[in-house]
């Protein structure tokens, strides 16, 4: 009886393990369009060396610390005090409600829907 209670909890705790972490696997492609649509024209081209705009250039994003693109000096006072590196997840909250992430934020846009947040984020990583 144990091990029969023991095996299913273990394959419980294994599938929500596995659905949380496929939770991100979105779609480069639908995230490039994304990106080109509604954040190119205050992040710029996502390139290597790409100049910052009004937003820091979101090269590299995924690899660095929050608020601290080399260069970019016009961050909020909240983002530029930031001691986090971005995640999957704390790139999904900055993006579902910037201003609620991190009080006072200038970052007026919001991705509202699920499925563009995953697949803008998975489009972000390609770019390290």
């Amino acid at each position: 009886m144990f091990k029969k209670t023991s095996a299913i909890i273990l394959a419980l705790i294994l599938s929500v393990g596995l659905n949380a972490a496929a939770s991100f696997a979105g779609d480069v492609e639908a995230g490039a369009k994304y990106y080109k649509k509604k954040c190119k024209s205050c992040h710029g081209k996502l390139v290597e060396g790409g100049k910052h705009a009004t937003g820091p250039a979101l090269w590299g994003v995924t690899t660095r610390v929050a608020g601290k693109a080399e260069g970019f000096k016009k961050y909020s006072k909240g983002l530029a005090a930031a001691e986090f590196k971005w995640t999957d997840d704390k790139l999904d909250e900055w993006l579902k409600k910037p201003k609620k992430f991190i009080k006072k934020a200038k970052m007026a846009v919001k991705v509202k829907k699920e499925a563009d947040r995953v697949n803008l984020i998975e489009y972000l990583k390609t770019a390290k």
